[in-house]
């Protein structure tokens, strides 16, 4: 066991936890993003409250989201540890040699991740602590033997509001800087190189770092022009 715990500390499994927690969370963003986009249903939040209740109701994605909190805490702190032993490595400097030709994301992983946890922390105070202390009103559907969470409310008052809006489209944009970088180092990290693949893992990763962040930002812009414009 003991093996084990020093793999885990040290660098290469670092790099490892990281690699791994982050390909989750990838993973959960597409799923993320099939169920927000029932907000564009156009029902008045029929689609999106049936959907919330499924998954806020349901065993097995209810044990998965407690999974994915604490991947989300791991990753967080792994990517922490990881940055203050690179810049310790590197004489305390935040750049070194070399790093010119890097790209912007790579260069800047931790600043992007510290943006991106201030945006998780607001969103989920937004959306899902409302939903937790019961900060929603309850609504009926004919299907529904009960009345269910009214979770569209809080999600089109929110995107009704400018500032809030900017923030999220915003927000989507540093994560999509994060996603092109951290796409394609999670398979190099995990040893998934080769002359043949390697090519198609980074288109895959810099489409799936534009089309995903900009799915998530269609939602809040159509929603605020829907609601000033009357559409």
């Amino acid at each position: 066991m003991n093996w084990f715990i020093r793999f885990l500390t040290s660098s290469i499994g670092q790099k490892l936890i990281m690699s791994l927690t982050g390909l989750f969370l990838i993973s959960f963003l597409a799923v993320h993003l099939l169920g927000n986009l029932q907000l564009l249903a156009g029902d008045e939040g029929e689609a999106f409250n049936k959907y919330a209740y499924f998954m806020t109701n349901n065993p097995l994605i209810k044990i998965t989201s407690y999974g994915l909190y604490a991947f989300i805490l791991l990753h967080t702190i792994q990517g922490i540890i990881l940055w203050k032993t690179n810049r310790d490595a590197r004489g305390g400097s935040d750049y070194a040699v070399g790093t010119a030709t890097a790209s912007f994301s790579s260069r800047h992983m931790a600043a992007l991740g510290t943006i991106i946890l201030v945006f998780l922390i607001i969103h989920m105070g937004q959306f899902w602590f409302k939903m937790k202390m019961g900060w929603v009103s309850m609504i009926e559907y004919a299907d529904y033997d009960h009345p269910v969470k009214n979770l569209y409310e809080p999600v089109e008052a929110a995107f009704t509001n400018p500032i809030f809006v900017v923030f999220y489209v915003a927000s989507m944009v540093v994560i999509g800087l994060h996603l092109s970088h951290g796409f394609q180092s999670a398979f190099q990290t995990l040893g998934l190189n080769h002359k043949k693949y390697t090519p198609l893992i980074k288109t895959v990763g810099i489409a799936y770092s534009i089309l995903v962040p900009l799915g998530f930002a269609i939602i809040p812009i159509w929603m605020f022009l829907k609601d000033t414009m009357n559409l």
